[in-house]
């Protein structure tokens, strides 16, 4: 057997094959759900994958996954990785001019989608000419365009249960679609043996890695059940698909929503006994803080062992704010990304004032990003990761060269954070560098000033954009959604706020009111919407 995460997929069910999986809770407030032991997804994997071989798929072909939370969405790329064929993850917001880039770039093959999502499918489907395979899940509307679609159900009732396939690769691939802050979409693609160590923690996050695949159900054996994880932003984002794969190598449970509703999510952690909750940053975290101090302040959270945030930043306050209604609950903003898996977790005295502070993995340091050498510490430079990194982007090789290089015999990955160290090793996270904010000659990173803004008791969310200046060259602006009930802040008073935490020249200049602040379904940060605002609100 080899790092393969099928393989250690099936390892795992050998020796647990009656624990409880996976729970799907379907429409939130309905009480419809699924629930599967490890058998039962294993062989509702097995139908996926055999019926993409029997359907022509080969080994090495893309199949894209246009899906909400499921266990379908699971299920399939389970079956992907068992047949040999490599899942690419398809953003359900994409609308038609986004999703024929993304289908033809990614060279789909087959792709299995909602049926709310036919029409879109149609309308980009004319050019992705290899798109030749198609499985709908669910009944489409009685006016969505036709579609020749296989339907789910008859694809995985008509197809084989059992596993006899042939032998996997630790080099079989598996791609993960990022979207970024700019440009189109970029395929990272991994070598599985590599996804496993540098985004799934080798088989123990917490512990040491395995030293062999085998070692996977050794331990899963040797230890106890009674975990529960629950990725609450969608699985079409890596990160949640990454978390149900943890789960996966510990023979642990798995808890997804179809979507997010607050409300659910806490009825949830409430009713499964949650261990684990993985969120993207303020915009998850504050609306369960609402529901927590209102409508659901009864709800029993003792389970609740962690909260943990990727893609974007749990601030200070509103860590405060939950912790002080979950006081025994641990609270970690995880730093990494699509190129890189995981770097490594903030620490305590990270905040507005500081800095988001990092102790990073071995395998992480801070380069100059022409010559790839260490920067001194305090200097600025670029965050860069080796050993076990992807391949490159798919079908982009300039890209692929400015991001990944090789030195000393490995290779490395140079990602868009601009950071420094200090001398005893800890990292401080400036921000991406295509974010940052040129004003009079000074850098501003975002980041740091909307952590400043969401401190101001009045202030629920807030973005930070650079907007041309003809003083200046750029000047900072603060686009702000009002919290509920409180009074509409105003710029000086925002400004006097933000000068006990930052520099001066990090103060905000301009202030735009917005009714809420756009992000995307994970709750990553949309700036070029609060750019457009800026500028727009300037002229």
């Amino acid at each position: 057997m080899e790092y393969n995460l099928a393989d250690l997929f099936e390892s795992v069910v050998d020796v647990v094959p009656d624990r409880e999986a996976l729970v799907h809770v379907d429409h939130p407030g309905t009480g419809a759900e699924r629930r599967l032991t490890y058998a039962e997804l294993d062989e509702a994997a097995n139908r996926v994958a055999h019926h993409l071989l029997d359907s022509g798929l080969r080994p090495g072909e893309h199949l894209g996954l246009h899906l909400y939370n499921g266990v379908e969405y699971l299920q399939t790329v389970l079956g992907c990785l068992k047949a040999r064929v490599v899942p690419v993850n398809v953003n359900y917001r994409y609308v038609e001019e986004e999703l024929a880039y993304l289908y033809r770039d990614a060279d789909l093959a087959a792709l299995v989608f909602d049926a709310e999502f036919t029409p879109r499918v149609a309308a980009a489907l004319p050019r992705a000419p290899r798109l030749r395979h198609l499985v709908r899940v669910g009944t489409p509307a009685a006016d969505a365009p036709p579609l020749a679609a296989v339907d789910f159900t008859r694809a995985e009732a008509g197809a084989a249960p059992g596993r006899g396939f042939p032998a996997r690769s630790g080099d079989d691939q598996f791609i993960i679609y990022t979207g970024g802050t700019t440009g189109m979409p970029k395929g990272v693609m991994w070598r599985q043996e590599d996804l496993f160590f540098a985004g799934l923690g080798g088989g123990a996050p917490t512990g040491e890695p395995v030293k062999t695949p085998e070692e996977v159900a050794e331990r899963v054996a040797a230890g106890g059940d009674g975990i529960t994880f629950f990725p609450t932003p969608p699985l079409m984002h890596g990160t949640s698909t990454l978390t149900a794969f943890i789960a996966f190598n510990f023979g642990q449970r798995i808890v997804i929503h179809s979507k997010f509703v607050p409300e659910e999510v806490l009825r949830t952690i409430e009713k499964e006994r949650v261990t684990s909750v993985s969120l993207v940053g303020d915009a998850m975290l504050r609306p369960l803080i609402d529901a927590l101090s209102g409508p659901l302040k009864d709800t029993d959270c003792s389970a609740l062992f962690s909260v943990s945030s990727s893609g974007a930043i749990m601030s200070e306050t509103v860590r405060a704010q939950f912790q002080a209604l979950v006081p025994n609950v641990m609270l970690l903003n995880n730093f990494g990304s699509s190129e890189s898996g995981f770097n490594g977790t903030a620490t305590d005295d990270s905040g507005p004032a500081r800095g988001f502070r990092i102790r990073v993995n071995s395998r992480t340091q801070v380069v100059d990003p022409v010559s790839h050498e260490p920067v001194p510490a305090g200097e600025v430079g670029r965050v860069a990761q080796r050993g076990h990194v992807p391949l490159g982007y798919y079908n982009d090789p300039r890209k692929t060269a400015e991001t990944f290089f090789e030195k000393d015999g490995e290779r490395w990955v140079l990602l868009g954070d601009m950071a420094t160290v200090d001398a005893d090793g800890v990292v401080t996270v400036l921000g991406r560098g295509s974010q940052c904010i040129n004003t009079g000659g000074e850098k501003v990173y975002p980041e740091e000033v909307e952590q400043a803004l969401k401190s101001h008791p009045d202030v629920y969310d807030a973005l930070v954009a650079g907007v041309p200046d003809a003083q200046w060259g750029n000047h900072v602006a603060a686009v702000v959604q009002v919290r509920e009930g409180a009074e509409q802040p105003s710029l000086d008073d925002l400004q006097a706020h933000c000068r006990t935490q930052l520099a001066g020249y990090k103060i905000p200049r301009q202030l735009v009111i917005a009714e809420s602040i756009q992000r995307s379904p994970s709750g990553k940060a949309d700036y070029r919407w609060a750019r457009s605002v800026a500028v727009e609100a300037f002229r």
